[in-house]
């Protein structure tokens, strides 16, 4: 007897996520105007199990809309503001020394904020290597390191981080190992005037409402589980490694044009996060099956962050995100 809290039938529990994933939204817009898109790529990244970086200037709402969506699970959140000074037992913990009965003495490890289920890094590029490293280890291994001893952090584990792409003082360029850990670059963009004019009269009122728990965290590791039994035709496992092998300069399967343009294309990293993100997606929006469609949507965030771009690239004005999105509809095209 399973002691899953989904039905039995696969058939049946994607149909579940799928009206999970509506209520997620719903929930969500209570507070948050427009992003929709945002959302829909948390969400991917929430049950793919995988780790998000928004890429945002201030004030688009990326720690609030964060905030929100573990105030809709029934999970422990935890938020680290990350700055210059930020050390690595900041965010893992460190060995106290306790009085115990008797007089005694004994160091006892005291947890630090990276013991949560979705943990908020908020501006991750503003803190030093060493704590970027001990970040990584958490984010990679489940685990992290104090004093020579390792602690197993809680499932679900999900990494939210925001960076500002507006070159600042006391910013630390995160290192491309760090970068591929995170399944999805998410760009957050300003909103349209309609939605601007909605933030104003949403925000400037009474206080903003509470939000109903919709997921916990049996629920969310068996819709993680789940994600990962969705069928993927052979075609769509062709696509997602032609498209990742066209990313890279020195490959003869590369495009003339992109050769200028990129110094680095991705890993195969990359293609397990097409893969996963398309099976997510197609899950969310209850699909039986990957579909060409999924792969496509899911393709710029993957690659967004994985694919350098040389000088000659960003003289011309030419982003990562530019490259990819080509890459996509051209492939697209001769499909």
């Amino acid at each position: 007897m399973s002691n899953s809290p989904l039905p039995q039938d696969d058939v049946a529990a994607i149909d579940e996520l799928r009206k999970v994933y509506v209520q997620l939204c719903d929930e969500l817009k209570k507070i948050i105007v427009g992003q929709e898109k945002v959302v829909e790529q948390l969400a991917i990244c929430l049950f793919a199990r995988g780790h998000a970086l928004l890429m945002g200037v201030p004030g688009l709402a990326k720690t609030l809309l964060i905030s929100r969506l573990a105030e809709t699970m029934s999970l422990s959140f935890s938020r680290i503001q990350f700055t210059p000074d930020l050390m690595p037992m900041d965010i893992t913990g460190t060995d106290i020394l306790q009085e115990l009965p008797g007089g005694k003495r004994a160091f006892e490890f005291a947890k630090g904020p990276v013991f949560a289920n979705i943990v908020l890094a908020d501006e991750i590029n503003r803190a030093p290597a060493k704590t970027q490293a001990a970040m990584l280890e958490a984010m990679q291994e489940h685990k992290v390191t104090v004093a020579g001893r390792t602690y197993t952090l809680d499932s679900p584990f999900f990494v939210l981080a925001t960076q500002n792409p507006i070159e600042q003082e006391g910013t630390y360029p995160l290192p491309e190992a760090q970068l591929d850990r995170f399944m999805f670059m998410i760009g957050v963009e300003y909103p349209s005037r309609d939605e601007e004019i909605a933030i104003a009269r949403s925000t400037t009122g009474a206080s903003l409402p509470k939000l109903e728990h919709i997921l916990d965290g049996p629920k969310v590791i068996a819709f993680q589980e789940l994600v990962r039994r969705v069928p993927v035709p052979d075609h769509i496992y062709e696509f997602a490694v032609d498209l990742v092998r066209k990313t890279r300069p020195a490959s003869s399967e590369a495009p003339a044009w992109l050769k200028p343009l990129v110094s680095w294309g991705a890993g195969p990293r990359a293609v397990q996060y097409l893969i996963l993100g398309a099976k997510a997606r197609a899950a969310l929006y209850g699909s039986y099956m990957v579909r060409m469609e999924d792969i496509m949507e899911v393709a710029e965030p993957v690659l967004r962050h994985r694919v350098m771009t040389t000088f000659t690239a960003e003289s011309d004005g030419i982003s990562s995100r530019d490259v990819a999105k080509r890459l996509v509809e051209e492939l697209a095209k001769a499909g």
